[in-house]
């Protein structure tokens, strides 16, 4: 039985042993799945970080962008505005010069009817004149 003894107690032993290098490697199994929980954990975190500041980013970016729009727009309104003053300054004078015009026929007719008057007057007192000669030379022949 000794040997039995023996070889019960080598495989008690063995069996002991075994057990510890089982709690070792449970236990190194464990410090290693702690240590990979707060490696995901700390990546989680800096993914988390990331997120947020390319959040920040675009929101910053956009806002950029929608300032520059409104300027853009501001600015399209002042030129739009100030063509449309410009516009209304042309009319007034597209307006202006349309009465100058109107003006100015006006008074071409006018003088077109004084000249017609002088014209009238002229060839009356030429006609007058002829006429005034022709009596004088019947005259002058009855005289004679």
């Amino acid at each position: 039985m000794s040997a039995e003894r023996a070889g019960d107690e080598s495989l008690s032993e063995r069996i002991a042993e075994a057990e510890r290098k089982l709690q070792a490697a449970a236990d190194v199994a464990n410090a290693a799945e702690r240590r990979a929980t707060a490696e995901i954990e700390a990546l989680e975190a800096d993914l988390e970080r990331e997120r947020a500041e390319a959040e920040r980013a675009r929101e910053k970016l956009r806002l950029g962008h929608e300032e520059e729009l409104q300027r853009e727009r501001e600015a399209k309104e002042r030129a739009i505005a100030a063509a449309e003053v410009r516009l209304g300054e042309i009319e007034a004078e597209a307006e202006a010069a349309e009465k100058r015009i109107e003006e100015a026929e006006r008074r071409a007719e006018e003088a077109e009817r004084t000249v017609a008057d002088e014209k009238a007057r002229a060839r009356e007192g030429a006609a007058s004149w002829l006429r005034e000669q022709l009596a004088s030379i019947r005259r002058e022949a009855e005289r004679r």
